[in-house]
């Protein structure tokens, strides 16, 4: 069952969003030579300045697939081994049995066992996954700290193993693809950064995304407002943050429009070729950040189809006040990004656990119309 075009159902959907209390988001979704965007709220809640469809924006986790689409052209060219152990890279990052067992691979698709460095680097987080005991505080602390790469790696591989190197379910952590990031610049001589930029961004021909230079993001933007499950009320700007606390693992900023056309490029086979592509569309299982299981491949992962839908493929993103979603339908035709304004906005219930808010339906609908209605 192929979707309707229906611009007006897509501007409904976004405008729902927004009455259900989120400050601003903007979308573009494409299906062949159509092309629909859309925006709806406001970029700064003090002065109503109105969010646009082409602003830029922190697009958090996307900018996985584009460090594995990088390191993937590595493989290609002979320089990396996909099932390569990492300590034959960076002996000196992930040393011993470990650096022997864990594998390139292994790191782009979460299965390495490596834990999360984040609950180390922000001293507030540390109880996390348990909400309920963490605080908003580091965020603020962390606001212009410039973190060394390495040192949030050592954090990650000596905190205790969160499973053993190839086994699943894997778990999502930040520490992999810091990781490639070093991999990267240990095998072309530039940063994981300028690699990116010169093997993916400029030949996609992306011109609206780049990795942040400083704290500031550069061009139309929105601010981006933290809640922290409540805990910030009301919600704190965070767009002015350095993103060092991620690098090439979140750190980037785009537009809905650049997504697209990437996503669009990636699956046609221009970025990576067919074999490196089908090995991204290879997954396993992976708990998420939010402990939900879901399907990962390398850097890209399948969205949950309704019955009789297409699968659409893509990743998501988060960072300190922005969320991202970027998905492109198997055939390459039908593709979709959306930006939001605000993130944690769930409140915690008396176990600690987030409670149901009208944003999770009504963000939930919007997917849904963009993808398959």
């Amino acid at each position: 069952m192929r979707p309707l075009w229906n611009p007006a159902a897509l501007d409904a959907a976004l405008e729902n969003v927004h009455r259900a209390g989120m400050p601003g988001l903007f979308a573009e979704v494409r299906e062949g030579d159509r092309v629909w965007r859309g925006a709806a709220g406001v970029a700064d809640v003090a002065t109503g300045r109105p969010v646009t469809a082409d602003m830029r924006h922190r697009v958090g986790s996307v900018t996985k697939t584009f460090t594995a689409a990088a390191v993937l052209q590595q493989v290609e060219s002979g320089r990396i081994g996909l099932d390569a152990p990492i300590g034959r890279y960076l002996p000196e990052l992930v040393p011993g049995e470990r650096g022997d067992a864990i594998t390139v691979r292994m790191l782009i698709n979460h299965t390495s066992g490596l834990a999360e460095y984040l609950p180390y680097a922000y001293p507030s987080l540390k109880a996390f996954p348990d909400l309920a005991n963490t605080g908003p505080q580091s965020l603020e602390d962390h606001r212009f700290t410039r973190f060394d790469p390495v040192e949030l790696i050592g954090m990650g591989v000596t905190a205790p193993a969160v499973g053993t190197p190839g086994g699943t379910p894997g778990v999502y952590s930040n520490t992999n693809y810091l990781l490639l990031g070093r991999l990267l610049e240990r095998v072309t001589g530039t940063t994981a950064e300028e690699c990116i930029t010169r093997d993916v961004i400029e030949r996609a021909g992306l011109r609206d995304t780049g990795f942040p230079t400083g704290p500031y993001v550069e061009g139309p933007h929105s601010l981006l407002y933290e809640a922290w499950f409540g805990m910030i009320d009301p919600p704190r700007d965070h767009s002015v943050h350095d993103m060092s606390w991620v690098g090439p693992t979140a750190s980037l900023i785009s537009t809905v429009a650049d997504l697209n056309r990437f996503y669009g490029m990636l699956l046609a086979g221009e970025i990576v070729g067919p074999s490196s592509l089908a090995q991204m569309r290879r997954t396993v299982l992976v708990v998420s950040q939010e402990g939900k299981p879901i399907d990962y491949g390398l850097g890209l992962y399948p969205m949950e189809a309704p019955p009789g839908q297409d699968v659409f493929w893509g990743h998501g993103g988060t960072v300190w006040g922005g969320g991202t979603l970027a998905a492109i339908r198997a055939d390459g035709e039908r593709r979709m990004a959306v930006a939001v304004n605000m993130q944690r906005w769930n409140r915690l219930d008396s176990a600690g656990r987030p409670r149901p808010h009208p944003l999770d339906d009504a963000l939930a609908a919007f997917h849904r119309v963009a993808m398959y209605g």
